[in-house]
């Protein structure tokens, strides 16, 4: 993390915008500071500066409604950055999702979410993806790199996945779960295309033990 790169005004403030990563929504506008971005970055938990406050303030720390920080990216004159997040709750102080929720002539509406434009897919899809990138290894591709560095790798993130779906739960967070277990399959097809382990064969194991009694595996 190199903060020399960003342009700060003359007050050492930059502009935030953020947006929700599982939908693209824009949630909000904020200011951050030198020590908010590395305490976002270090507690996994966005920070920001309130102008009129004179202080550093965490999102959710009053209401609850946090906001999971998953990367930052800088604009092209790098005076301007944004938060993709992990939103608990709702964004806005008004208990609206986002805080732009009223359009140019006054209809309340909120800004667009592209989650219904997403198109659902299965482990079969997402699994042909893996192969590809594992056969066909393209440059900044995050499973391309997984398989370059090798299996300890991959089973590290599952380890890491698997302790955030535990965490998740013991939050009793249904969206952090969901968010998790989804990271935590991700990774496990990862480890089976390693293996040459086709979700097929998964079906046909988990079709063996479909109408098993507990007995039948030998357990107590």
């Amino acid at each position: 993390m190199n903060l020399d790169l960003l342009k700060f005004d003359e007050k050492e403030l930059i502009p935030i915008i953020v947006q929700n990563a599982e939908d693209g929504q824009v949630l909000m506008f904020a200011y951050g500071t030198r020590e908010t971005i590395k305490l976002s970055v270090d507690t996994k938990k966005a920070h920001y500066f309130s102008r009129s406050r004179n202080k550093i303030w965490m999102k959710g720390e009053q209401s609850g409604n946090t906001q999971k920080l998953i990367d930052i990216y800088y604009d092209c004159d790098r005076d301007v950055i944004l938060y993709t997040v992990k939103q608990k709750g709702v964004a806005c102080h008004t208990n609206e999702k986002t805080c732009f929720f009223t359009k140019l002539d006054g209809t309340k509406q909120l800004s667009p979410d592209f989650l219904n434009s997403i198109p659902l897919k299965t482990l079969d899809d997402i699994y042909k993806v893996i192969e590809d990138r594992k056969t066909n290894r393209k440059e900044n591709s995050y499973v391309s790199g997984l398989f370059e560095k090798g299996l300890d790798k991959i089973l590290k993130k599952i380890g890491e996945e698997a302790g955030e779906v535990i965490i998740g739960a013991k939050n009793k967070d249904k969206d952090e779960i969901i968010y998790e277990v989804a990271d935590l399959w991700f990774h496990s097809l990862i480890a089976m295309s390693y293996f040459e382990i086709k979700p097929d064969d998964i079906y046909k194991e988990l079709g063996k033990r479909f109408g098993k009694t507990k007995e039948s595996y030998g357990r107590d």
